[in-house]
C-alpha cells in the first residue's frame, strides 16, 4: 500500500481489466458480466466508454429488445476516470458528485476499475 493509513485506487482496483468491444452483443456483455462476477466492462472506444449492469437495466426498462442491441447501443460515454493514485475518499466524492458506481483507472492507459464496492469496504 501507498501508505499504511491512506488508501489509493492503485491498492484496491480490479485488474486485469475486462474490456468488450462495441459490437459485442448486449447478451455477450452481460454474460461476460456474470461469468467474471463484475457489473460493468471497458469498452475500448474514443470517447472512454463503459457498459455496466445499470445501462443493461435501463435499455430493459425502456423497452428495448436487449437481444437485438449491441454494446455501443446502451454504453455510457465520455466516463469519468481515475488515476491511481487518487485516495479512496477522492473516489468516493467523484463517485457521489457524479452519481457513478465505476471508474475505470487510467494511466496513460486503462489499468483497472474501482467500484463503489471497492470504495464501501475500504472506507468502512
Amino acid at each position: 500500500m501507498s501508505s499504511p493509513e491512506r488508501v489509493t485506487v492503485e491498492d484496491v482496483m480490479s485488474t486485469p481489466l475486462e474490456t468488450i468491444s462495441s459490437d459485442a452483443t448486449v447478451m455477450e456483455a452481460t454474460q461476460r458480466m456474470r461469468e467474471k462476477d463484475i457489473n460493468a466492462l471497458v469498452v475500448q472506444t474514443t470517447p472512454r466508454a463503459i457498459i455496466s449492469s445499470t445501462d443493461v437495466l435501463d435499455a430493459v426498462a425502456d423497452g428495448r429488445n436487449v437481444s437485438d442491441l449491441e454494446v455501443g447501443d446502451v454504453m455510457t460515454t465520455d466516463v469519468e476516470t481515475a488515476t491511481p493514485d487518487l485516495y479512496m475518499e477522492e473516489v468516493a466524492a467523484m463517485m457521489t458528485t457524479y452519481g457513478i458506481k465505476h471508474l475505470p483507472v487510467v494511466d496513460d492507459d486503462y489499468v483497472g476499475m474501482v467500484s463503489s464496492t471497492d470504495v464501501t469496504a475500504h472506507l468502512s
